[in-house]
């Protein structure tokens, strides 16, 4: 028996493109222009600075504790660390927090998450990632500078829907533009590069 060349439903030109498409979200793609991304991010930053500096009004009481958390939390004066941090090794599996995606050059709070086990979040596959990676190749595009980090609030509830409740808190607060919540304010420039 010989060996039959199997034919394939295909042209030649259409199995080469879905052979390409396998490989398209690796492909370098920046769709934006320098001034589109300096400006998208000029946008998200006065925001957020109209936040950061405006005085939180609440009515004081002599016998109730201070009130929303999130109106408490300041993701900018926590410690900072690398966002490939779930790659170190920890002999625990970390605590219920709040974590926040940073770029630190720009003062930009990118995306509010929480997790029940912080040094384990970021293991397997994160939508954030992707906007990270391009967000870090437009930047790298139009060598505009960024610095991306993660920061932990470690006092988060250990019950999952108070946790959630004070992340959507802030998801709101600071309209992080990677969350989906917060699109039809900012677009979606990095969410959908590159595939």
């Amino acid at each position: 028996m010989g060996t039959r060349k199997q034919t394939s439903l295909l042209s030649e030109a259409a199995q080469q493109a879905v052979s390409q498409s396998r490989f398209e979200n690796l492909q370098p793609q920046t769709p934006l222009s320098q001034q589109e991304v300096t400006e998208w991010k000029c946008k998200v930053a006065t925001f957020q600075m109209s936040v950061k500096t405006a005085p939180i009004m609440q009515q004081a009481c002599l016998f109730e504790q201070s009130g929303d958390p999130a109106d408490e939390i300041d993701p900018f004066a926590l410690p900072q660390q690398n966002t490939e941090f779930w790659r170190w090794q920890y002999s625990d599996v970390g605590i219920a927090a709040l974590y926040f995606v940073i770029d630190y050059h720009s003062e930009l709070l990118l995306y509010v998450g929480e997790t029940v086990k912080s040094n384990q979040r970021w293991k397997g596959e994160h939508d954030c990632k992707r906007y990270l990676m391009n967000y870090r190749q437009a930047h790298y595009h139009h060598n505009l500078e960024s610095q991306l980090g993660i920061a932990f609030w470690r006092h988060a509830p250990a019950e999952r829907r108070p946790r959630q409740k004070v992340e959507s808190a802030l998801i709101y607060k600071w309209r992080s533009p990677f969350n989906k919540e917060n699109w039809r304010f900012w677009g979606t420039p990095f969410i959908s590069m590159g595939g």
